[in-house]
């Protein structure tokens, strides 16, 4: 069977710039930061002091109080921004297609704040005070798991967790299993709500974070005086389809998905293969599944963490896959806004890819202020650009060494 035409038919999203597609992306386009004091945590116990926090989102909007109560943060978000994809796809689920609707949700750590309230009970008042949703409250698949019950998706149900390419990987697991004929809509993405004591003093502790305390600068990727990232949180889902399903129903499509390349450093557990080896062959790979040239692509929307070697050894792997062409193309880490939100991150960039797609404008880098020898490529310092895009490339690395590039074309 021929691999068949996959296409993106609707986009949901929850972050720290808009707890909807058009917000953020407004926003983003605007070169408005989502970074703040953190207020999760006690900033006063923390070398790092801000954060990308989801503000003003209501559960209750999207899910029934006593359901919902039931649920990590992580799989709120989930479920609230799938709902808003399937929405905006104008797709019913019903008995006559519900088992070719499949779920696939990454997310890197999954339910940090109920494993940290849980286990404050057990040590304060012993066992039988721990809750019995526990262990389905904070295991990362539950996302997927809530959103196929909430929404009555009998297709594939899985979760990808790959640390920050746990979205990114989901989203070209779930492609595949379309191109294959598993399935023919996937409602995929990633999701986290990382933003607790734990993952604070474990990222704090590794001197992974920013410890700027301005927090609309803090994120600064490419920067010469970058000097970590943000944390953040929030979801980004798409849905995809297959092209023939998406023109019968007459849904707005919105792109389509072409590209998927998928690599492991075989490195360092927290640090990027030297010159970005291992995202090499997943850019190359990718563009190898898309059948496109280096030159044909416009814009890549980067890992691009504010992290030292991630923004250097990205940068490196870029002008290898791309020759001179990456002296031309369009680069742009939209984390300098969002923060970076972990296993969510390929989420919503894919959602942001898909956007600049739709909207033929290119996101800014915004606090690029002091140009770092090492990374000298067009990283669309500070104000957004409104030009030609055809074909978008979003990139995500993880810890353990998990390299995705997913290839986004404008659909014709």
């Amino acid at each position: 069977m021929k691999d068949r035409r996959v296409v993106v038919t609707g986009l949901g999203a929850v972050t720290p710039v808009g707890n909807d597609v058009q917000t953020m992306w407004e926003n983003l386009i605007q070169g408005k930061s989502g970074i703040d004091f953190v207020t999760r945590v006690n900033k006063d116990d923390f070398p790092a002091k801000v954060a990308a926090e989801v503000k003003e989102f209501e559960p209750k909007d999207f899910i029934d109080k006593r359901e919902a109560r039931r649920m990590d943060a992580f799989t709120q978000y989930a479920v609230a921004a799938s709902k808003m994809a399937v929405e905006d796809a104008k797709l019913t689920i019903d008995k006559t297609n519900a088992t070719r609707v499949g779920v696939w949700i990454g997310s890197g750590i999954g339910g940090m704040q109920t494993y940290e309230e849980q286990f404050m009970k057990f040590k304060e008042k012993g066992y039988r005070r721990v809750s019995p949703f526990f262990v389905p409250m904070m295991i990362p698949d539950m996302a997927a798991g809530q959103v196929s019950i909430q929404l009555g998706a009998k297709g594939i149900n899985s979760c990808t967790v790959t640390a920050c390419a746990s979205g990114a990987n989901s989203i070209g697991d779930a492609f595949r299993a379309i191109q294959r004929g598993d399935v023919d809509y996937m409602i995929t993405g990633g999701t986290e709500s990382p933003i607790t004591n734990m993952a604070f003093a474990g990222f704090s502790s590794m001197r992974a974070l920013s410890f700027s305390d301005d927090p609309k600068r803090a994120s600064r990727p490419f920067d010469k005086n970058r000097d970590g990232f943000v944390m953040g949180e929030g979801a980004g889902i798409l849905v995809l389809e297959t092209l023939e399903s998406a023109l019968k129903r007459q849904a707005p499509i919105y792109a389509e998905i072409i590209g998927y390349g998928s690599t492991g450093d075989a490195y360092h557990i927290t640090a990027p293969a030297e010159n970005g080896e291992g995202a090499v062959r997943a850019m190359k790979q990718a563009l190898e599944v898309a059948g496109l040239k280096p030159e044909d692509v416009d814009y890549i929307n980067a890992h691009g963490t504010s992290t030292d070697l991630n923004d250097k050894y990205e940068t490196e792997a870029i002008k290898t896959v791309f020759g001179d062409h990456a002296y031309r193309l369009k680069i742009s880490s939209t984390k300098s806004m969002t923060g970076h939100l972990l296993g969510a991150a390929g989420g919503i960039e894919a959602v942001i890819s898909v956007k600049a797609l739709q909207e033929q404008m290119i996101p800014p880098t915004i606090n690029y202020e002091t140009p770092d020898p090492e990374c000298d490529l067009d990283y669309v310092p500070n104000e957004a650009i409104k030009q030609n895009v055809n074909v978008v490339m979003s990139n995500s690395l993880g810890f353990g060494g998990h390299n995705v590039s997913l290839v986004f074309k404008k659909y014709e």
